[in-house]
C-alpha cells in the first residue's frame, strides 16, 4: 500500500560535504539534486502529496553566508524547474511564514504556485521558513482574526485545521528523516499525530528511488490502528 502523503526531513547535507572535504554549500547543492530525483520517484510510485522540509524557522541561526546560499538555491530551483513540474503535472504549494522571506523569493514561490495551480498530478508542499509551532501560532491568529477564539468559545479540530497553511492536504501517513537523527525538529507537529516515522542513516544527498522504496516497503508492513484495535 502506497501512502497518500509522504513528508521528508532532508538531513545530512553538511555532513555529506564534510566527509568529502567539500564546502557545506556543495552538500546543499547535491541535496537539491536528491530532492528532484526523489520527487520524481515519488510521483512514479503513486504518492499523491509530498512535503519537503526545505528551510526551517530555526535555520536562520546558521551563518549568514550559508543562509544566503540556501535562499539563492531555492530561488534558482523554483525559476529553473518549472518545466520539470509541468512535464510531471506536479502542483507546487508553499507552507511557512511569508514574513522574513525576501521579495524575490516570495515572487518565485508565488510564480511557481500560480503556474502549477491547475496541475492534477502529485502535490509538492515546500516548507520554506516553516516551523510546526509557528504554524500552530499562526493558525490561532487566523482563528482569532475570524472571531473564533472569543472567550468561552469551543474550537474543534476541524475548525482549527482550517487555520493551518494547507488544510486541504491530508496528514502525512509517513515521515522520513535522513541522516541518522531521531527527531521531528519542529516539522508538521499538528499533522504528525498518527504519522508513521522512518529514520534512515542515509545522508540526504545520497537519497533516491531505492531508499524511498525501502521506506515505502517498511511503511506497508506496519499495522496502523490510530489508537483503536483490530
Amino acid at each position: 500500500m502506497v501512502p497518500t502523503h509522504v513528508a521528508v526531513i532532508m538531513d545530512g547535507n553538511g555532513r555529506w560535504a564534510a566527509a568529502r572535504g567539500l564546502p557545506r554549500t556543495e552538500g546543499h547543492r547535491q541535496g537539491l539534486t536528491a530532492a528532484k530525483r526523489t520527487v520524481a520517484a515519488a510521483a512514479r510510485l503513486g504518492v499523491k502529496y509530498f512535503s519537503l522540509y526545505t528551510f526551517s524557522t530555526e535555520n536562520w541561526k546558521r551563518a549568514n553566508e550559508e543562509v544566503g546560499f540556501l535562499m539563492g538555491l531555492v530561488k534558482n530551483h523554483l525559476a529553473a524547474e518549472l518545466d520539470f513540474y509541468r512535464q510531471n503535472k506536479i502542483k507546487v504549494v508553499h507552507s511557512g511564514r511569508r514574513e522574513g522571506l525576501s521579495a524575490d523569493i516570495l515572487a518565485e514561490i508565488d510564480s511557481v504556485a500560480r503556474d502549477t495551480a491547475g496541475f492534477t498530478g502529485m502535490v509538492v508542499n515546500l516548507a520554506i521558513n516553516y516551523g510546526g509551532r509557528d504554524e500552530i501560532l499562526r493558525a490561532m491568529a487566523r482563528l482569532a482574526g475570524a472571531g473564533q477564539l472569543s472567550a468561552g468559545a469551543a474550537v474543534g479540530e476541524a475548525a482549527f485545521r482550517n487555520g493551518l497553511d494547507h488544510p486541504e492536504i491530508p496528514d502525512p501517513d509517513l515521515i522520513i528523516r535522513t541522516g541518522g537523527e531521531l527527531r521531528l525538529s519542529n516539522f508538521l507537529l499538528w499533522q504528525s499525530a498518527y504519522s508513521e516515522l522512518y529514520f534512515s542513516d542515509c545522508l540526504w544527498p545520497d537519497f533516491g528511488e531505492a531508499e524511498l522504496k525501502a521506506a515505502l516497503e517498511e511503511y506497508a508492513s506496519r499495522d496502523r490502528r490510530f489508537g483503536g484495535t483490530k
